[in-house]
């Protein structure tokens, strides 16, 4: 029985709250804001099954519908008796106890107060203002009434002094977070900073293990941040620098992926191809951030780096592409970068083995060719750095084992028999696979080993060449065009934004470098072009004529050079007048300017065609002797000096020219064809330079330069006997170097052994004379000392100096009172004149 009792026992669910209808329920906007801005995890809510949660709740185990209506209806009656109880309570008023007494009236008769004898009371004495109050206790609906009033008026005073301390607190909240946002974007940076740190540092520590970590470092140059792109950037050069191998990576095939290989073998392949994929990846973005210009410098710093250390790697051709694009930059830093790649390309050949220079050659007359040459003198410039071997000319002489191996062969055919043939045969198929396994070792080794050999060396170096004198010729055959046609438009030359001709200096230049490598096919060519470009107003063809007027004085001079270089270089076979570079040179000279041309080209000129040339007709050389010296008069002392040891070569060489250096009338003995001296004649041979005198040695004996004084002076004193042999001791480049030099410190002092003035001991020349003295005989000086007797030489030119302004104001004052004492006598005399007529009056 207990058991079933215990079974039967009802378990009733717990209570739901109370509902609340929905005018009652507050949300506050704070709540409205935080559900609004998580959305997603509130989301949940509205998809709930209401009903089967009531359901649940509502369920009892093991109990009947019957049962469970009956339980609910007791529930029911229990809540009802419990809101009547409280109604009953809400409905009671509550009195103060004051107000619960007896109250006595006037008449005497005591009595209770009654609820409406209160109310009325209670409106009169608020009515009146005076009276007994009496507490009553509010209805529910009232107090609910009177609390939402509460809570609005809070909410409303609570947000206006929310707004009040927003509009204050605005500046200060704006300030602290730029602040906070300064320090996450530096706490950031730092740690991006310390990452690729610490994946550089494992890397070089250990590259075949920490591969991976490249991919990681190449992620680091898609940040948002400028910084850390290029540090990505240069982190992973120094990375790829220092793990690059000193091969190129082959990948493997499909038949060898196929193949069943070690684990060494794998790691190894896994190696590189990581290697070669990530590096690919770092060229294209390289490429990719050349075109910004905030990443530019970094971009191009790169790719000229990786040229420079790993020219025989992987993708070297998109590396030449994008240097040799950047060596005729605007940009100063970009195009020194490209060109000193470029440079060390061409220098360090051991690197690569000769292919990437012949590769940057061909890139750089394709890159001329396309922009028409109008391209930075640089662009071309690097040429000058090429190396060309002088064997490699030579055809190649046939092996003497070869030849010795094939009389062999012709006589062993000639001995063998008809039987021997199949046996023969057998044997040149052995000998067939054995060369082919030879050429296929042959080729590993080449490709393993960079030494070609001399059939590619030669080959490469004749590909160069040809490029080189193809962009050469080129370049001169542009010059020829655009001057042409810039005569006919009347003679505008529309200079370009490097110049008219920016890539003509240069090309010359190279020219006269490998001169020697030029074939003598095109050697005539190029003559009949340095010819048209040299001439000038005496010339009979007016092209030239035309030509020569868009060019300046230093590249004309440059042709000419170029002209004799070459006529050197190729003396034996060649047969070339080039009496008009001489025609050339001796308008040139006078029509050079210090400031507007280069020194160091006419000086050049001067040795390679007067002072280095043997022969020389009498009347050429007295023509250069007679213009030298004017010009030696008219321009600056390096450029004087270089054209005297230029004449006194050449007055050394042809004897009967130093008959110039004669006083007699007609310049001695020997006058030449031509009577008189026509100074204004463009042809040397037709100027009559025999029939002067070389009067300007004595104005320049007088020079206030010494050296070119003394020169001067030793040229005057030649002797015109023809047993006196005299040797050049300096060439004229060397002298226009000296001058140049000592003439930026040259301070002409007078010569105070010849002042006529005489001194006494203690005068300054004379302790400057014993100082020199001093310094002669010893060879050293105390400081102190020389500087104690300098500073009492110049205190006594100071003090002269002083003295002479001083003198010169005492004179004037003496003379303005002269003047002022015979002012007076003569107003004295006419005062006595006046007064001698006035009594004679009277």
């Amino acid at each position: 029985m207990g058991k079933n009792k215990q079974k039967q026992k009802i378990i009733l669910p717990p209570e739901l709250p109370p509902e609340v209808p929905d005018d009652e329920i507050e949300v506050s906007d704070e709540d409205l804001q935080f559900v609004n801005e998580n959305l997603d995890y509130a989301g949940f809510v509205a998809g709930l099954d209401t009903t089967s949660i009531t359901k649940h709740v509502t369920r009892v185990a093991d109990l009947k519908e019957d049962a469970l209506e009956r339980l609910y209806e007791r529930r029911l009656q229990k809540k009802k008796l419990k809101e009547k109880e409280e109604e009953e309570k809400e409905s009671r008023v509550e009195v103060d106890r004051v107000d619960a007494l007896p109250v006595k009236s006037l008449d005497g008769q005591v009595y209770y107060r009654t609820l409406a004898e209160k109310k009325g009371g209670d409106g009169g004495e608020e009515e009146d203002g005076g009276g007994d109050k009496g507490i009553v206790r509010l209805t529910k609906t009232e107090r609910r009434a009177k609390l939402k009033k509460s809570k609005k008026e809070a909410k409303k005073l609570g947000k206006q002094v929310e707004n009040t301390e927003q509009v204050e607190a605005t500046p200060q909240a704006a300030v602290l977070a730029e602040v906070k946002e300064d320090l996450t974007a530096e706490a950031t940076f730092e740690t991006k900073k310390r990452k690729l740190a610490e994946l550089g540092v494992a890397l070089l520590a250990d590259p075949e293990s920490n591969i991976k970590s490249l991919k990681e470092m190449l992620q680091f140059c898609l940040d948002d941040d400028d910084a850390i792109i290029k540090l990505g950037l240069l982190s992973l050069l120094a990375v790829f620098k220092d793990i690059i191998p000193g091969y190129r990576i082959r990948l493997p095939t499909e038949k060898e992926l196929e193949m069943k290989v070690s684990k060494e073998v794998k790691k190894m392949r896994f190696y590189e191809s990581t290697l070669l994929s990530v590096y690919k990846a770092y060229l294209q973005k390289l490429v990719l951030l050349e075109k910004k210009s905030k990443f530019q410098h970094v971009a191009v710093r790169c790719i000229c780096t990786l040229l420079e250390a790993v020219p025989h790697f992987n993708f070297r051709e998109s590396l030449l592409a994008a240097v040799v694009k950047n060596i005729g930059s605007q940009d100063d830093v970009i195009r020194k970068l490209s060109c000193s790649a470029i440079k060390s390309i061409f220098v360090n050949e051991g690197k690569h083995g000769g292919a990437a220079t012949v590769e940057a050659v061909e890139l750089i007359a394709d890159h001329v060719k396309a922009l028409n040459c109008q391209l930075h003198p640089d662009s071309v410039e690097v040429f000058i750095s090429l190396s060309f071997h002088e064997d490699l000319r030579k055809p190649e002489e046939p092996d003497k084992e070869s030849k010795v191996k094939y009389k062999k062969n012709r006589k062993r055919k000639n001995v063998e028999e008809p039987s021997q043939l199949q046996e023969s045969d057998r044997k040149r198929s052995k000998k067939e696979l054995m060369a082919k396994m030879r050429e296929e070792v042959t080729a590993d080794y080449k490709s393993a080993v960079f030494t070609p050999d001399v059939k590619e060396q030669r080959k490469m170096q004749s590909d160069m060449l040809s490029a080189v004198f193809e962009t050469y010729f080129r370049i001169l055959k542009h010059v020829m065009q655009s001057t042409a046609a810039s005569s006919q438009a009347n003679g505008t030359l529309v200079a370009g934004e490097y110049g008219a001709h920016p890539l003509l200096a240069p090309c010359l230049n190279g020219l006269g470098k490998f001169t020697h490598f030029i074939d003598l096919d095109y050697i005539g060519d190029l003559m009949n072009y340095l010819k048209k470009l040299a001439a000038g107003g005496s010339s009979s063809d007016n092209s030239s004529e035309k030509c020569a007027k868009g060019l300046t004085v230093s590249e004309r001079l440059q042709c000419c050079i170029v002209a004799f270089k070459v006529m050197r270089s190729n003396l034996d076979a060649l047969n070339v007048d080039l009496q008009g570079f001489f025609v050339q040179l001796y308008n040139l000279i006078l029509e050079y300017r210090p400031g507007r041309d280069q020194g160091e080209v006419l000086v050049e000129a001067l040795k390679i065609m007067l002072f280095e040339d043997r022969q020389h007709d009498m009347q050429k050389a007295a023509a250069f002797v007679k213009r030298l010296a004017t010009f030696s008069l008219c321009f600056g002392s390096a450029e004087s000096m270089a054209a005297l040891v230029t004449l006194k070569q050449l007055l050394q060489k042809n004897v009967k020219c130093r008959n110039l250096l004669e006083n007699d009338a007609g310049g001695g003995s020997v006058s030449g064809s031509i009577a008189k001296y026509q100074p204004y004649a463009t042809d040397p041979n037709l100027s009559g330079a025999l029939a002067s005198v070389l009067w300007e040695l004595n104005l320049l004996c007088k020079h206030y330069q010494p050296a070119i004084s003394t020169i001067a002076s030793s040229i005057s004193t030649m002797s015109t006997s023809h047993n006196q042999v005299y040797l050049a001791s300096t060439s004229p480049q060397q002298a226009f170097r000296d001058l140049s030099l000592e003439q930026e410190s040259f301070n002409p002092k007078p010569d105070l052994r010849k002042s006529n003035n005489k001194r006494k001991r203690g005068s300054g020349p004379s302790r400057l004379a014993s100082v020199e003295e001093n310094v002669n005989s010893t060879g050293s000086l105390d400081e102190d000392e020389l500087r104690k007797k300098l500073s009492d030489h110049f205190s006594l030119l100071r003090d002269f100096k002083e003295s002479e302004k001083l003198r010169t104001e005492l004179d004037r004052t003496t003379s303005a009172l002269q003047l002022y004492e015979e002012y007076k006598k003569q107003k004295k005399k006419t005062a006595r004149r006046g007064i001698k007529i006035g009594g004679k009056g009277a």
